[in-house]
């Protein structure tokens, strides 16, 4: 699967800031900060979706518990609902 999991994002991190620093993997289809429908603020997730899986797996090995705005995110692979 070529989508990961982003978690303890930072309120102020954006969909852009986002795909900026994720960028530097490979070309992304997609990112999106999940915000609440009620007030509109960052939920403090998000996903990053690859156009190949080896560069949603490199992306996770090397920035997994790194700094992003602030705080050691959490990547992983996307798990989908079940």
């Amino acid at each position: 699967m070529s989508k990961i999991y982003v978690g303890n994002l930072a309120w102020a991190t954006t969909d852009e800031s986002l795909r900026d620093t994720f960028s530097q993997f490979g070309e992304i289809r997609s990112a999106i900060v999940m915000k609440d429908r009620d007030t509109g603020r960052s939920r403090g997730f998000g996903f990053v979706e690859f156009t190949a899986e080896e560069h949603a797996n490199n992306a996770v090995a090397q920035t997994d518990g790194q700094d992003l705005d602030g705080r050691n995110v959490r990547v992983n692979i996307a798990q989908r609902r079940q």
